[in-house]
């Protein structure tokens, strides 16, 4: 989440305006195809007040699942959803059909390694499906810009400091290789290779040669995975400084999710989710944005919050966004702050004429038509 540092920097970042009220997880039967909310929170707080963890979805359809970010917490999410196997040692990654990473920042990627790694003993080496793949952007090819006054901080792995998504898999393989090795010659585990392969989606070239450029290029949606059950899409999407940002679009048998990712608002995005029947999108709540740098501010003040909101989208923003794309459902998740109320979040119905969901963790919702009982 862009700016979160710069409010931690205030030491309002953990204050909550009140604390969220938990609510049983919603449960649906009878489809074949649903959307699977695994963690709610938006940004890298640990928010204290909430039972929201970090940030991952799941769809399923059949009985397969693509999981979309891998936040903190997704694996002990994933085995309260009811997603794979429920044995000991048998899932519940032994469905999994591909990860999905709309972008590199922590708060969606923090599990990833749990993943490669927790994996073999979770299900993965009963998948039927290996190597399990892992999309997600590509190396941005150039440090972003630096945001303040001087002086610049360090460089972190200066001789490679953008890694993409294949060299993110890679580096924490051999980040962690005394175990996977250890593992593999002690218990005859498999190694990673033989259970994971990554991606970079692949965006055309055109669009991803100046990484510093604000707003990101208009480009239509690029189809770049398809199986028995899934045609998934990617468009670039408004994060900036992070790039490239993604959203993806799943379209199945049974109707059409997208998930938008972090993003301010973006025609990309509506031409991605239009006529979709779920958005699954990202939100922020201005007044709380606003309130953590009080009256008179400093121009650093109004440059962070502006910074915070043109890298998210606004709850007054979001509704307005799904009625141009003419969605059925809009779902909110990535709620920040990730301890407010759902009424604060309902707000956003405001312009939008369809059915809106504030999403809690592991919340089940549909996908088109129930299967017929037998």
């Amino acid at each position: 989440m862009v700016g979160a540092a710069a409010l931690a920097a205030t030491g309002s970042a953990v204050a909550a305006p009140a604390s969220a009220q938990s609510r049983p997880p919603t449960a649906v039967k009878g489809y074949r195809t649903k959307l699977v909310l695994l963690g709610t929170a938006g940004g890298p707080v640990w928010y204290a007040g909430t039972d929201r963890v970090g940030i991952s979805s799941a769809l399923a359809v059949g009985d397969r699942y693509y999981l979309i970010d891998a936040g903190d917490g997704v694996g002990h999410r994933l085995r309260a959803s009811g997603l794979g196997s429920p044995g000991k040692l048998v899932g519940p990654l032994d469905t999994l059909n591909g990860i999905f990473l709309t972008h590199l920042h922590s708060d969606h990627i923090s599990d990833v390694n749990n993943l490669l790694s927790l994996g073999m003993s979770n299900g993965v080496p009963r998948n039927e499906r290996l190597p399990i793949p892992v999309w997600g952007p590509g190396n941005r090819g150039a440090l972003p810009p630096l945001f303040g006054p001087p002086p610049e901080p360090p460089v972190v792995a200066p001789d490679h400091p953008t890694p993409g998504t294949v060299e993110m898999i890679d580096l924490l393989v051999r980040a962690f290789a005394t175990d996977f090795n250890d593992r593999a010659r002690d218990n005859r585990q498999r190694v990673p290779d033989q259970m994971f392969e990554a991606h970079d989606v692949p965006i055309p070239p055109e669009y991803l040669d100046d990484p510093n450029g604000d707003p990101h290029p208009r480009m239509s949606p690029v189809t770049f995975y398809e199986d028995d059950w899934v045609r998934v899409s990617a468009t670039l999407v408004q994060h900036a400084p992070v790039f490239p940002a993604l959203a993806f679009r799943f379209d199945t048998e049974d109707g059409s999710v997208v998930f938008s990712g972090d993003t301010g608002t973006s025609d990309n995005l509506v031409e991605l989710a239009t006529d979709a029947d779920v958005l699954v999108h990202e939100v922020i709540d201005r007044d709380w944005v606003e309130q953590q740098f009080p009256e008179p501010r400093s121009p650093v003040d109004e440059s962070i919050i502006q910074h915070l909101l043109t890298a998210h989208t606004t709850i007054e923003e979001v509704g307005p966004i799904a009625e141009r794309a003419g969605v059925g459902t809009l779902v909110l998740n990535h709620l920040v702050p990730a301890d407010a109320p759902d009424r604060i979040f309902r707000r956003a119905q405001d312009g939008f004429s369809g059915r809106l969901v504030v999403g809690h963790d592991l919340d089940h919702i549909g996908v088109g038509a129930r299967t017929p009982r037998r």
